[in-house]
Protein backbone atom coordinates (compact mmCIF):
# COMPACT_ATOMS: atom_id res chain seq x y z
CA UNK A 1 0.00 0.00 0.00
CA UNK A 2 1.12 3.69 -0.97
CA UNK A 3 2.86 5.87 2.23
CA UNK A 4 0.35 8.54 1.59
CA UNK A 5 -2.79 6.12 3.00
CA UNK A 6 -0.84 4.04 5.65
CA UNK A 7 1.47 6.66 7.26
CA UNK A 8 -1.82 9.13 8.56
CA UNK A 9 -3.17 6.11 10.06
CA UNK A 10 0.50 4.98 11.61
CA UNK A 11 0.90 8.40 12.75
CA UNK A 12 -2.67 8.64 14.17
CA UNK A 13 -2.07 5.69 16.23
CA UNK A 14 1.10 6.92 17.59
CA UNK A 15 -0.38 10.02 18.56
CA UNK A 16 -3.32 8.97 20.56
CA UNK A 17 -2.05 10.46 23.76
CA UNK A 18 -2.29 13.78 21.84
CA UNK A 19 -6.20 13.02 20.64
CA UNK A 20 -6.87 11.27 23.71
CA UNK A 21 -5.88 14.70 25.61
CA UNK A 22 -3.80 12.66 27.88
CA UNK A 23 -0.97 15.65 28.71
CA UNK A 24 -3.35 18.40 28.21
CA UNK A 25 -3.72 21.31 29.05
CA UNK A 26 -0.34 20.93 30.29
CA UNK A 27 1.60 19.81 26.69
CA UNK A 28 -1.09 22.56 24.88
CA UNK A 29 -0.03 25.61 27.54
CA UNK A 30 4.15 24.63 26.65
CA UNK A 31 3.57 25.25 23.53
CA UNK A 32 1.19 28.03 23.45
CA UNK A 33 3.34 29.76 25.96
CA UNK A 34 6.96 29.07 24.09
CA UNK A 35 5.35 30.86 20.98
CA UNK A 36 4.49 33.78 22.61
CA UNK A 37 8.00 34.86 22.32
CA UNK A 38 7.49 35.30 18.23
CA UNK A 39 5.11 38.42 17.44
CA UNK A 40 1.19 37.43 16.72
CA UNK A 41 1.25 38.35 13.16
CA UNK A 42 3.50 35.84 11.85
CA UNK A 43 1.70 33.28 13.53
CA UNK A 44 -1.78 34.86 12.01
CA UNK A 45 -0.15 35.48 8.46
CA UNK A 46 0.72 31.62 8.71
CA UNK A 47 -3.15 30.83 9.86
CA UNK A 48 -3.80 32.10 6.41
CA UNK A 49 -2.22 28.89 4.98
CA UNK A 50 -4.93 27.00 6.37
CA UNK A 51 -7.78 29.38 5.46
CA UNK A 52 -9.94 28.72 2.00
CA UNK A 53 -9.56 32.07 0.95
CA UNK A 54 -5.95 32.89 1.71
CA UNK A 55 -5.04 29.62 0.24
CA UNK A 56 -6.44 30.67 -3.20
CA UNK A 57 -4.67 33.75 -2.78
CA UNK A 58 -1.70 32.00 -2.19
CA UNK A 59 -1.88 30.11 -5.17
CA UNK A 60 -3.59 31.94 -7.50
CA UNK A 61 -0.20 32.39 -9.19
CA UNK A 62 -0.49 28.30 -10.67
CA UNK A 63 -3.30 29.83 -12.66
CA UNK A 64 -1.16 31.27 -15.01
CA UNK A 65 1.99 29.23 -14.15
CA UNK A 66 0.73 25.32 -13.24
CA UNK A 67 -3.06 25.27 -13.79
CA UNK A 68 -2.49 21.33 -13.27
CA UNK A 69 -1.17 22.09 -9.66
CA UNK A 70 -4.35 24.26 -8.67
CA UNK A 71 -6.75 22.04 -9.94
CA UNK A 72 -4.49 18.98 -7.87
CA UNK A 73 -5.07 20.89 -4.96
CA UNK A 74 -8.94 21.81 -5.78
CA UNK A 75 -10.03 18.91 -6.22
CA UNK A 76 -9.11 17.68 -2.80
CA UNK A 77 -11.04 20.78 -1.24
CA UNK A 78 -14.72 19.38 -1.10
CA UNK A 79 -13.25 16.16 0.54
CA UNK A 80 -10.93 18.45 3.17
CA UNK A 81 -14.41 20.12 3.38
CA UNK A 82 -16.44 17.22 4.19
CA UNK A 83 -14.05 15.82 6.62
CA UNK A 84 -13.67 18.90 8.73
CA UNK A 85 -17.77 19.36 8.77
CA UNK A 86 -18.62 15.90 9.75
CA UNK A 87 -15.37 15.80 12.67
CA UNK A 88 -16.57 19.41 14.17
CA UNK A 89 -20.31 18.34 14.17
CA UNK A 90 -20.24 15.21 15.09
CA UNK A 91 -17.17 15.63 18.19
CA UNK A 92 -18.11 19.35 19.35
CA UNK A 93 -15.29 18.95 21.34
CA UNK A 94 -13.98 22.30 23.55
CA UNK A 95 -11.30 24.23 22.23
CA UNK A 96 -8.48 25.79 24.77
CA UNK A 97 -10.22 28.75 25.51
CA UNK A 98 -13.52 27.17 26.48
CA UNK A 99 -11.44 25.09 29.55
CA UNK A 100 -8.32 26.95 30.91
CA UNK A 101 -8.83 30.49 31.75
CA UNK A 102 -8.16 32.89 29.18
CA UNK A 103 -5.40 34.79 31.05
CA UNK A 104 -3.22 31.56 31.11
CA UNK A 105 -3.02 31.51 27.59
CA UNK A 106 -1.67 33.36 24.55
CA UNK A 107 -4.89 34.21 23.02
CA UNK A 108 -5.24 36.13 20.19
CA UNK A 109 -8.58 37.13 18.55
CA UNK A 110 -11.99 36.48 19.61
CA UNK A 111 -11.85 32.98 21.57
CA UNK A 112 -13.41 30.56 20.54
CA UNK A 113 -14.56 27.52 22.65
CA UNK A 114 -16.70 24.98 20.71
CA UNK A 115 -15.65 22.61 17.88
CA UNK A 116 -12.23 22.23 18.10
CA UNK A 117 -11.41 18.37 16.63
CA UNK A 118 -10.13 18.30 13.68
CA UNK A 119 -7.87 21.82 12.86
CA UNK A 120 -9.57 22.79 10.14
CA UNK A 121 -6.69 25.39 9.25
CA UNK A 122 -4.12 22.06 9.57
CA UNK A 123 -6.39 19.78 7.80
CA UNK A 124 -6.48 22.20 4.14
CA UNK A 125 -2.95 23.19 4.59
CA UNK A 126 -1.78 19.36 4.58
CA UNK A 127 -4.85 18.67 1.92
CA UNK A 128 -3.04 21.92 -0.21
CA UNK A 129 0.40 20.94 0.03
CA UNK A 130 -0.10 16.95 -0.12
CA UNK A 131 -1.96 17.08 -3.49
CA UNK A 132 0.30 19.63 -4.95
CA UNK A 133 3.29 17.15 -3.66
CA UNK A 134 1.98 14.05 -5.32
CA UNK A 135 0.33 16.10 -8.45
CA UNK A 136 4.64 16.68 -8.91
CA UNK A 137 6.12 14.02 -11.09
CA UNK A 138 8.39 11.78 -8.62
CA UNK A 139 11.89 12.94 -9.76
CA UNK A 140 10.62 16.54 -8.66
CA UNK A 141 9.15 15.86 -5.36
CA UNK A 142 12.54 15.80 -3.17
CA UNK A 143 12.94 19.61 -4.07
CA UNK A 144 9.42 20.67 -2.75
CA UNK A 145 9.73 19.20 0.56
CA UNK A 146 8.92 22.43 1.87
CA UNK A 147 5.65 22.30 1.29
CA UNK A 148 5.40 19.68 3.95
CA UNK A 149 7.06 21.97 6.34
CA UNK A 150 4.78 25.03 5.36
CA UNK A 151 1.65 22.80 6.74
CA UNK A 152 3.19 21.71 9.48
CA UNK A 153 3.52 25.26 10.35
CA UNK A 154 0.14 26.40 9.88
CA UNK A 155 -0.45 23.81 12.40
CA UNK A 156 1.68 25.26 14.88
CA UNK A 157 0.57 28.87 14.18
CA UNK A 158 -3.07 27.19 15.80
CA UNK A 159 -1.94 26.41 18.83
CA UNK A 160 0.51 29.66 19.20
CA UNK A 161 -2.56 31.28 18.70
CA UNK A 162 -4.61 29.74 21.22
CA UNK A 163 -7.06 28.15 18.99
CA UNK A 164 -6.41 24.07 18.95
CA UNK A 165 -4.91 21.57 21.11
CA UNK A 166 -2.16 19.62 19.67
CA UNK A 167 -3.94 16.37 19.41
CA UNK A 168 -6.75 18.79 17.06
CA UNK A 169 -3.41 19.53 14.95
CA UNK A 170 -2.02 16.41 14.72
CA UNK A 171 -5.83 14.63 13.43
CA UNK A 172 -5.98 17.87 10.92
CA UNK A 173 -2.73 16.76 9.48
CA UNK A 174 -3.22 12.81 8.94
CA UNK A 175 -7.09 13.88 7.53
CA UNK A 176 -5.45 16.71 5.41
CA UNK A 177 -3.21 13.86 3.84
CA UNK A 178 -5.73 11.66 3.03
CA UNK A 179 -8.28 14.47 1.61
CA UNK A 180 -5.04 14.75 -0.60
CA UNK A 181 -4.72 11.24 -1.87
CA UNK A 182 -8.25 11.09 -2.21
CA UNK A 183 -8.03 14.09 -4.62
CA UNK A 184 -5.17 13.38 -6.39
CA UNK A 185 -7.27 10.13 -7.34
CA UNK A 186 -10.21 12.25 -9.13
CA UNK A 187 -7.40 14.88 -9.97
CA UNK A 188 -5.59 11.63 -12.17
CA UNK A 189 -8.95 11.39 -14.66
CA UNK A 190 -9.14 15.23 -15.09
CA UNK A 191 -9.19 16.09 -19.17
CA UNK A 192 -7.30 18.47 -21.10
CA UNK A 193 -9.99 20.27 -21.96
CA UNK A 194 -10.15 21.68 -18.57
CA UNK A 195 -6.73 22.99 -18.24
CA UNK A 196 -7.63 25.05 -21.51
CA UNK A 197 -6.61 28.33 -21.05
CA UNK A 198 -10.06 29.93 -22.94
CA UNK A 199 -12.04 26.78 -21.59
CA UNK A 200 -15.08 27.87 -18.96
CA UNK A 201 -13.03 26.05 -15.99
CA UNK A 202 -9.95 28.03 -16.55
CA UNK A 203 -12.57 31.57 -16.98
CA UNK A 204 -14.50 30.48 -13.98
CA UNK A 205 -10.94 29.74 -12.01
CA UNK A 206 -9.99 33.53 -12.77
CA UNK A 207 -13.36 34.19 -11.24
CA UNK A 208 -13.01 32.98 -7.71
CA UNK A 209 -9.69 34.64 -8.17
CA UNK A 210 -11.52 37.69 -8.40
CA UNK A 211 -13.22 37.23 -5.34
CA UNK A 212 -10.82 36.07 -3.19
CA UNK A 213 -9.17 39.55 -3.99
CA UNK A 214 -12.85 40.65 -2.53
CA UNK A 215 -12.37 39.26 0.32
CA UNK A 216 -8.40 40.08 0.93
CA UNK A 217 -9.27 43.57 0.51
CA UNK A 218 -12.83 43.69 2.36
CA UNK A 219 -12.05 42.61 5.91
CA UNK A 220 -9.70 40.65 8.02
CA UNK A 221 -10.29 37.18 7.32
CA UNK A 222 -9.50 35.44 10.60
CA UNK A 223 -7.42 38.23 12.90
CA UNK A 224 -6.83 41.46 12.58
CA UNK A 225 -2.82 40.70 12.79
CA UNK A 226 -2.89 39.02 9.06
CA UNK A 227 -3.92 42.58 7.37
CA UNK A 228 -0.96 43.69 6.05
CA UNK A 229 -0.54 39.91 4.48
CA UNK A 230 -3.95 39.95 3.07
CA UNK A 231 -3.30 42.92 0.97
CA UNK A 232 0.36 41.38 -0.15
CA UNK A 233 -1.89 38.74 -1.16
CA UNK A 234 -4.59 41.02 -3.07
CA UNK A 235 -1.23 42.91 -4.90
CA UNK A 236 -0.50 39.27 -5.89
CA UNK A 237 -3.93 38.15 -7.18
CA UNK A 238 -3.98 41.99 -9.15
CA UNK A 239 -1.09 40.67 -11.49
CA UNK A 240 -1.89 37.23 -11.57
CA UNK A 241 -5.28 38.35 -13.00
CA UNK A 242 -3.64 40.89 -15.72
CA UNK A 243 -1.36 37.85 -16.62
CA UNK A 244 -4.05 36.29 -17.05
CA UNK A 245 -6.05 38.50 -18.75
CA UNK A 246 -3.36 39.20 -21.34
CA UNK A 247 -3.36 35.77 -21.99
CA UNK A 248 -6.63 35.56 -22.81
CA UNK A 249 -6.27 38.26 -25.62
CA UNK A 250 -3.12 36.87 -27.33
CA UNK A 251 -5.31 33.59 -27.27
CA UNK A 252 -7.66 36.01 -29.47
Amino acid sequence: MNARWWLPLLVLVLAAPLWLHWWEPALFLAINQACASVPAVLWATLSLGGNAWGVLALTSPLLVLAPRLLWAWLCAAPVAVILVRIGKEWLMSPRPAGVIEHAQIRLVGEPMELASMPSGHTLTAFAVAGSIYFALDAQRRQRFMWLWLMAALVGLSRIALGAHWPGDVVVGACLGVWAAAIGHLLWRRIGPGVLAPKGWQMRLLAAVMALALYQMLDAPLDYDESRQAQHALAIVLVLVLLRFGRQQRKED
